[in-house]
């Protein structure tokens, strides 16, 4: 490689201008010849007395041939030969010094525009890798917990990176401990060699540092022998810190996306407090609301029922008390003599007629009575205001009191057909429940059904049927199943999934809250029963009531109480006029609730 720059030196203008000076300096012609005997400079012919050699570098790389003061042309041909040498050197150098600050500027627009960690460790070890000779290396990062090192990046194979580092042990976590970069140039001559290594001849590790802390190493290594300097430690050094800008950026957006998070899952609990506190708050007012009202319905039972008692025990004497005088009447009669003015007033006031429609008075006024006091009854079932504990109710009397109430709506309900209520009540035992409570939900679905039914142009129908059932939807226990069947317009899919949804509400403004489904839910799960809905857009609806019969678990029911059947949603009938089938329950055939008019 010299020989041949040498050939090219001498043929430069400037090279050859000095030699020209030089012969015309000393009057004294020579020649300058390459080793196999090439005239690079001079005229062949002469016969030279002095062959002086050119050395340089070690080795003769040409001649001069002349006199004994030809001599100093090797003098300057060494030293022109040095500095063309010197001048590569340093355009070699300073081409490296580019290709390193351009790599490293890369390196730097790559790592400032990346939060992935692992991606720009990658990135790192594979241009150290290229700038600094090596066969492996890695990017360690310290668990400070553990102070072990664990592996984010790595190049090559090798088993030494991948065995368990700790720090201030063995030579890597001695050199991190230490907080500088060192070169081991030969491991096993290393003061803190433990003979832990099985690959690499010669290494350079260097500290990775946030904020004066150490978090971990990058790490390059040969596993021939290789003498790493200062500049390649200078090197690994910048891209160090180029690792330890991306470990502090990685870190600052994984606390900020911690921060983030923590907070997005406090603002969501926060949210759903909130909600779950308004919801309460609603359902509170709403259940103080039918409290308030059950007292007042109690109240006014009990206001009515004192009168009705008094009428009711005063009227059985009335009827004694016509009879007997109807009876002197007659005796009268027949028995005396006429008399003008007892004939004149008796045919006044029509006695016959009077003695003919009193004791009908009389029956009608036990009617009315009888039926108030059935009301008296069924608001004091409904309201239930004593039970703040479980106790055994009839469901059929809770159900059969909640359509007594809803009487007057089921009779001006359905534009001019009314609403017909078809009960299909099976043999089933008291139920451990809050009475009230079921009542309500009752209330709230068969009110609901009235309006689903309120001004359709066809006959309204509603069928409440009751079963005693084990183990299909409940598995504590057996439990009664109400299920409440109207013929209405139905629900579109989007209406039933948000059914229960508290707030949610059909009604126009001021005639629903959207709290009546959400308490009937958490009334039955009160109760640890469940509530179903099935209903199809224009196929009516049907509402599923699961009650356990009692909080207790493993309780006996006879079998022949039990319930075979499972429900299937089966559209009411819709046709006006149709004729409503027959069913029949343990051979007897189902009440038919009519409104009383």
């Amino acid at each position: 490689m010299v020989k041949s720059n040498f050939s090219n030196l001498i043929v430069k203008k400037d090279v050859l201008a000095l030699l020209n000076d030089f012969a015309k300096a000393i009057n004294y012609q020579f020649t300058v010849e390459n080793t196999e005997g090439e005239i690079l400079f001079g005229q062949a012919g002469e016969n030279y007395a002095i062959a002086h050699p050119i050395e340089f570098a070690g080795e003769v790389i040409g001649w001069v041939r002349g006199s004994q003061q030809a001599v100093g042309v090797v003098s300057i041909l060494i030293y022109a030969l040095k500095q063309e040498s010197e001048k590569k050197n340093l355009a070699h150098e300073l081409l490296e010094r580019y290709q390193e600050i351009d790599l490293l500027h890369d390196i730097s627009i790559q790592v400032t525009a990346s939060l992935n960690l692992r991606q720009v460790s990658r990135l790192l070890i594979q241009e150290a890798s290229q700038l600094i000779p090596s066969t492996g290396g890695a990017i360690l990062l310290l668990n400070q917990k553990t102070n072990f090192f664990e592996i984010l990046a790595e190049i090559g194979s090798s088993s030494y990176l991948q065995q368990p580092i700790k720090l201030g042990e063995g030579i890597i976590g001695n050199i991190v401990q230490m907080g500088r970069g060192e070169i081991v140039n030969n491991l096993v001559a290393y003061p803190r060699y433990l003979g832990e290594n099985k690959q690499f001849n010669s290494l350079i590790c260097v500290p990775l540092n946030v904020e004066e802390r150490v978090v971990g190493a990058i790490v390059i290594g040969s596993e021939t022998a290789v003498n790493y300097t200062n500049r390649d430690l200078k090197l690994l050094s910048i891209l160090a810190m180029q690792a330890g800008v991306a470990i502090e950026k990685a870190l600052l957006y994984e606390q900020s996306c911690e921060a983030a998070k923590i907070a997005q899952i406090q603002a969501q609990q926060l949210q759903t407090t909130l909600h779950e506190l308004q919801q309460t708050q609603a359902q509170l007012i709403q259940s103080e609301k039918m409290s308030s009202l059950g007292q007042l319905v109690a109240g006014i039972a009990h206001e009515i029922n004192n009168p009705v008692n008094f009428i009711s025990g005063n009227i059985s004497h009335a009827q004694q008390y016509v009879d007997d005088l109807l009876r002197l009447v007659h005796i009268y009669q027949d028995n005396c003599d006429y008399i003008p003015a007892v004939q004149e007033l008796s045919e006044e006031i029509d006695l016959d007629f009077v003695a003919e429609d009193l004791p009908k008075l009389i029956s009608s006024m036990n009617l009315g009575i009888k039926r108030v006091r059935e009301i008296v009854l069924s608001l004091r079932n409904f309201s239930r205001t004593e039970q703040s504990q479980m106790t055994a109710a009839d469901i059929h009397e809770g159900i059969d009191s909640t359509l007594l109430i809803l009487n007057n709506r089921l009779k001006t309900g359905c534009s001019k057909f009314g609403i017909e209520v078809i009960k299909n009540y099976d043999v089933i035992p008291l139920v451990e429940c809050y009475p009230s409570q079921l009542n309500q939900v009752f209330m709230n679905i068969l009110a609901n059904a009235i309006d689903a039914l309120d001004g359709q142009e066809k006959e309204g129908i509603i069928t409440i049927s009751t079963s005693l059932e084990n183990g299909k939807i409940l598995t504590n226990s057996p439990y009664i199943v109400v299920r409440i069947q109207d013929n209405g317009s139905g629900m579109t899919e989007e209406v039933r999934d948000r059914l229960f949804e508290p707030f949610f509400t059909t009604k126009p403004i001021g005639k629903g809250t959207g709290l009546g489904m959400p308490i009937c839910r958490k009334i039955i799960e009160k109760h640890n029963g469940k509530i179903e809905c099935f209903s199809e857009s224009g196929q009516g609806t049907v509402f599923c009531i699961h009650i356990p019969i009692t909080a207790r678990k493993n309780v006996e029911v006879p079998k022949n109480m039990l319930s075979k059947g499972s429900f299937t949603f089966q559209p009411p009938i819709n046709t006006v006029g149709a004729p409503i089938p027959t069913t029949v329950v343990n051979g007897t055939p189902v009440t038919v609730f009519t409104p009383v008019t």
